[in-house]
């Protein structure tokens, strides 16, 4: 865009300057010889086309989660292929954060990411909801529970604290960048697990933060969120938090790079020391 906008300018005012050239009205003295004005315009424009190309600048890598998963759910590329290319990513995430300031905390200032609740309220008896099984994250079709579902008084499953008689607002654990939303789950969507969901990649841990079952998202792709930000709130959506049978409940996954092979990592300990919010 910008690369482009240069070179109409250059063209606008090559224009303007043959019109005032034609136009008799003028004084004398505004008089531009052509031979002087297309030479100096020729090096203007020769100098803008040296400039990197314009989707380099600024560019946000965020917005290239999206379509690299979209070929890794459907299963449109090789996994050593989508490992290889995953990498990439995670390095341009990292400069990009880097370059943007995105701070880098110590765990012991992650946030527990379920406001008003504490480690109580994680499903399980001490993390044993976290099963990694056979679990692979460029095979969708792979079992496994590699997350802590975190539980609500919802009795009446309305997404309202029984409690407080409020939303109940989901934090990001972490600093990072927002690489995926989805915003707009239904009930026909019968084959989607996560529903609303919030995926951030954290510079620090080299990590992707999955949030899921969520109500509202209120962030978007590529949003920098800081430890507490609020993200959304709690809801019942996807396949597997809409039935009655399923307690309202946050999804929580985090899967570490190795080189771009995304591995599952558990963070239970980091929830028990997370610190609470109210």
């Amino acid at each position: 865009i910008i690369k482009s906008t240069l070179l109409f300018l250059v063209l606008f005012t090559a224009s303007g300057k043959i019109y005032s050239n034609q136009d008799t009205s003028k004084k004398k003295s505004n008089y531009i010889p052509k031979k002087y004005i297309f030479p100096s315009l020729t090096i203007i424009a020769d100098d803008i086309n040296a400039l990197p190309e314009d989707k380099s600048v600024n560019k946000n890598p965020a917005n290239d989660w999206l379509p690299l998963m979209r070929k890794i759910r459907n299963f449109e590329i090789p996994k050593d292929e989508a490992i290889q290319k995953m990498n990439e990513l995670v390095i341009s995430l990292s400069e990009f954060a880097e370059k943007k300031g995105v701070i880098k905390v110590n765990d012991s200032e992650w946030i527990f990411p379920v406001k008003g609740y504490s480690p109580s309220a994680i499903g399980g008896r001490n993390g044993s909801g976290y099963v990694v099984s056979n679990f692979d994250f460029f095979d969708k079709n792979t079992g496994g529970h590699p997350a802590h579902d975190i539980f609500i008084a919802d009795r009446n499953q309305d997404n309202i604290d029984d409690v407080t008689s409020k939303p109940v607002e989901i934090l990001s654990m972490t600093p990072g960048i927002v690489v995926e939303t989805r915003k707009d789950w239904v009930p026909s969507m019968d084959t989607i697990k996560g529903g609303n969901i919030v995926y951030i990649f954290d510079n620090d841990s080299k990590s992707f933060f999955y949030y899921a079952h969520m109500d509202q998202v209120f962030v978007n792709i590529g949003d920098i969120v800081t430890p507490g930000l609020v993200l959304g709130t709690l809801g019942r959506t996807g396949k597997n938090a809409y039935p009655q049978r399923s307690p309202t409940h946050l999804h929580l996954m985090c899967v570490k790079s190795h080189d771009g092979n995304l591995l599952p990592f558990d963070i239970y300990t980091y929830l028990l020391n997370a610190r609470l919010i109210e």
